[in-house]
């Protein structure tokens, strides 16, 4: 449903699962193309490349490192929502070079407002926050799928 939140939900190894509640009013495009991918599989079976204490975890990447995308690129989409803990937002290599990978910040990270599209932010923080700060590197993700 147009303007409607999408909720995305990671699971991990071990059944541990994040919820992401993306919003299609702030960054319809980018929105539309991680909603497009998890609907192909292309992010199941895949690991985290990166994980940094008390700031971010990231992920989307076909090879399993903090490289590639799904063969295009997606342009930026202008967002001055503030990232605090728990916001998702997309990796980018510059301008204009969003793909498949993206971010979910554990800390409050004002520095990266305005310079990379937030999509969303994650459902339930007090109890994902935990989780994410203890994932570890490589850590295989099972699926990511579209909740109804």
């Amino acid at each position: 449903e147009k303007g409607r939140p999408v909720r995305l939900q990671i699971t991990f190894s071990e059944k541990r699962t994040v919820v992401l509640k993306l919003d299609p009013v702030n960054a319809p495009i980018n929105v539309a193309n991680l909603v497009l991918l998890a609907r192909k599989g292309f992010f199941n079976g895949r690991r985290v490349p990166r994980v940094v204490p008390d700031f971010v975890v990231q992920m989307g990447s076909p090879l399993d490192t903090m490289d590639g995308g799904p063969g295009y690129a997606v342009r930026c989409e202008d967002s001055l929502d503030w990232y605090g803990p728990g916001s998702v937002g997309m990796a980018l290599a510059g301008k204009d070079t969003g793909g498949s990978q993206f971010f979910l910040t554990t800390n409050a990270t004002p520095h990266l407002t305005g310079r990379y599209t937030r999509v969303g932010e994650v459902e339930d923080l007090d109890r994902a926050l935990p989780l994410l700060d203890a994932l570890e590197l490589g850590a295989p993700i099972e699926r990511i799928e579209v909740l109804p």
